[in-house]
């Protein structure tokens, strides 16, 4: 789930409670991940079932510490919560409802950009009143991105992003900065794609890409969206070109994980052909 800059990347909750919220519950994986780096785990009423699950978080073993909901307003409201985050995207029939009773809630945003991760960490570090602790996290994820190995002179490798679906992150995207960081040309920017976009298995294998790196959640069940990834045509690409399969955990949600990611991208720059 990787639109708006920094200055859209948070909003600040209708009401902020006097001192810091110590009944906080969330309704996304997205806020799961970073109010689990924030704060302790006694200040946390509830995180999605999705946190605990190692194939898409990468908190799964703080969550257990955590209640967890499924997104459902009536399991929400007998926390009694003084903050809910939620998603601008995700469980808006609850985000509705808890809107229309005055619920203190503040809606994260998907950041495109690095400085917009930055910028969302530190909004909901102020929210939870763990400023200090933001800054720690923006601070630890810059240095890691900081310290990518320069890629060399001349041209650089070629890079596709696939996703279920045969969707590709294409230009303005958060993906798109991260393979520019670790020295990969996104073969996507070439197309009128947007930030995103999907393309037939042919485009992609004629594409002529150097890196052919596939959006993978380990040990997921089978899916029609995922089937693409598994097609004949596929893995025969996968034995010409360099290959990286990319736990999705690392970059579905627009934290300090990133800096992993953008690690293992660097590495797959440097391996041979």
């Amino acid at each position: 789930m990787i639109a708006g800059g920094p200055a859209a990347a948070w909003e600040a909750p209708p009401a902020t409670p006097p001192g810091k919220p110590q009944r906080i519950v969330s309704l996304n994986l997205c806020a799961d991940e970073l109010l689990l780096r924030l704060v302790g785990p006694e200040r946390l009423a509830a995180v999605t079932w999705l946190a605990r699950d190692p194939r898409a978080s990468t908190v799964a073993p703080l969550a257990a510490r955590v209640p967890i909901n499924h997104g459902l307003a009536e399991e929400i409201l007998p926390l009694d919560p003084d903050l809910i985050v939620a998603g601008r995207y995700t469980t808006r029939v609850a985000v509705g409802l808890l809107t229309r009773l005055d619920a203190p809630l503040l809606e994260l945003d998907v950041p495109q950009s690095v400085a917009g991760v930055a910028e969302q960490i530190r909004g909901l570090a102020r929210a939870v009143g763990e400023p200090e602790r933001g800054e720690e996290l923006v601070a630890a994820m810059r240095s890691r991105l900081d310290a990518l190995p320069p890629a060399a002179p001349g041209p650089r490798p070629t890079a596709v992003v696939l996703r279920p679906n045969g969707f590709v992150a294409g230009s303005g995207s958060l993906v798109d900065e991260l393979l520019s960081r670790a020295g990969l040309e996104n073969m996507a920017d070439r197309l009128p794609l947007g930030s995103q976009g999907a393309l037939p298995l042919e485009a992609i294998i004629l594409g002529g890409a150097d890196v052919l790196i596939v959006d993978a959640a380990p040990d997921a069940p089978p899916s029609l969206a995922g089937a693409l990834l598994h097609h004949p045509a596929l893995k025969a690409l996968k034995r010409q070109v360099r290959t990286l399969s990319l736990p999705s955990r690392l970059w579905t949600c627009p934290g300090p994980q990133i800096a992993e990611a953008a690690e293992r991208l660097a590495a797959v720059r440097e391996a041979p052909p």
